[in-house]
């Protein structure tokens, strides 16, 4: 019986995983996947958990319940040996175990991509996971609860000033939804007013959203100043010491949360594993997602540069568009390399992006149409429900979104769960 082992089981590794259980015979293939969680996380979603239109359970789909045929592995892939076919996991539990395979998927996906910045990392959050997301979350809320019992102008300025570093499609809905939650938060504080906050973008290219027009960007940047955001562009981060910020562009300034949104990069267990991999760091593949000069091993998604006729640079973006598409050609060639059959290059061309402002905002240009405010947001909410994995969950975030509708915005603050054995401790006599 062939093995087939799925590294990642995110858009690449559920996707393909789905498809090959309904392609291959159970008698003759095993399917085994790989992923530090037992669910899928449908990323497009992270900014309304963030904001807390959406609950989080609703935007994770647990692998188990879509994937009946396919052995979950809950742990981490920390290495290849591609030589002896065999795959070393760091178990959920904390052991080790290898895992033997004929077929290799990689759908490692990506990593936040930071730079080596004085503070960063000891300052800064990312906006990938769910963790993150509700951190934030929580980190909103209790910044507004801390400013409004503090005297002191400067601390309370500093509590109220939020960065976001990286002005892509993650960045701006990050920034808008959050902004939103703040506004509503301030509105049941009365020692709060929305002047005191100060949110700010900070982005090194020209112009925010460099991936679409120009002139729907500038929209973006005008509908968020409005909401008195302020937009840096052409500006780094410098350093962040102790809570100042320092930027490219003006005098340093203190903030209490720094959210770096600044781009993705590959996963590193293809290079630490002898993989091929280009200049970034993803594995080279061929049109039909074979790994270069490796029999048996594939790879797709933001792990892997794939070429792509269409894309400017020559290989696809890290889009979820791309990635589930690609997901479908590689659970097919891998079928057909193992049936006999031909196999077919992946071929998509981007039908447009869409981005939420939130405040019932955005911008899209769908099959080259430009459009921009509510209709925009709707079309962005639309697209990403229909591309749901899973009725249930479907079902879930439209009546989240009714309820948002049709009730005050859910403003608890639930950062207590972060520590959850410290109210235990006090009452046994702990420190």
């Amino acid at each position: 019986m062939a093995r087939i082992l799925i590294v990642g089981g995110g858009y690449i590794g559920m996707y393909a995983a789905r498809r090959l259980e309904r392609r291959l015979d159970p008698r003759a293939h095993q399917l085994v996947l790989v992923n530090p969680d037992n669910f899928m996380l449908y990323q497009p979603f992270l900014p309304e958990v963030a904001s807390g239109l959406i609950d989080p359970r609703a935007v994770v789909v647990p692998l188990r319940s879509v994937l009946r045929r396919t052995e979950l592995v809950v742990g981490e892939v920390e290495g290849v040996d591609l030589a002896a076919k065999r795959a070393s996991v760091h178990l959920a539990g904390g052991d080790p175990r290898d895992v033997e395979f004929d077929v290799l998927i990689m759908g490692a996906g990506s990593w936040s991509r930071t730079l080596a910045i004085p503070g960063l990392a000891e300052h800064g959050v990312g906006f990938k996971d769910l963790a993150e997301a509700i951190w934030l979350r929580n980190r909103v809320l209790s910044q507004l609860d801390r400013a409004a019992e503090l005297a002191d102008p400067a601390a309370r300025r500093a509590a109220l000033t939020f960065v976001f570093v990286g002005a892509g499609f993650a960045g701006i809905e990050a920034l808008g939804e959050l902004e939103d939650l703040a506004r509503n938060a301030t509105n049941t504080i009365p020692s709060l007013d929305r002047a005191e906050q100060r949110w700010v973008m900070v982005e090194a290219a020209p112009r925010i959203l460099p991936e679409l027009e120009p002139d729907l960007a500038s929209y973006a940047a005008d509908r968020l100043r409005e909401r008195d955001i302020e937009i840096h562009t052409t500006t780094r981060l410098e350093r962040i010491d102790d809570g100042v910020v320092q930027l490219s562009d003006g005098d340093p300034f203190r903030a209490e949360t720094l959210v770096w949104t600044a781009g993705v990069r590959p996963s590193p267990l293809a290079a630490d594993s002898g993989f091929p991999v280009d200049d970034r760091g993803r594995i080279t593949v061929d049109r039909a997602l074979r790994v270069v000069g490796i029999e048996g091993v594939w790879a797709a998604g933001d792990v892997a540069a794939v070429p792509d006729e269409h894309a400017t640079q020559g290989t696809s973006p890290p889009t979820a568009q791309h990635a589930l598409r690609q997901a479908r050609v590689l659970a097919d060639n891998v079928a057909a390399s193992l049936d006999g059959g031909r196999l077919r290059p992946f071929r998509y061309e981007n039908k447009g992006m869409l981005c939420s402002l939130g405040h019932y905002r955005g911008v899209a240009n769908p099959l080259g149409i430009r459009v921009k405010g509510f209709p925009a947001w709707f079309l962005h909410r639309t697209y990403h429900l229909l591309y749901m994995p899973s009725f249930a969950r479907k079902a879930r975030i439209a009546l989240d979104w009714t309820i948002a509708l049709l009730f005050p915005r859910d403003l608890a603050q639930l950062g207590s769960l972060e520590h959850p054995r410290d109210a235990f401790r006090r009452a046994a006599g702990g420190d």
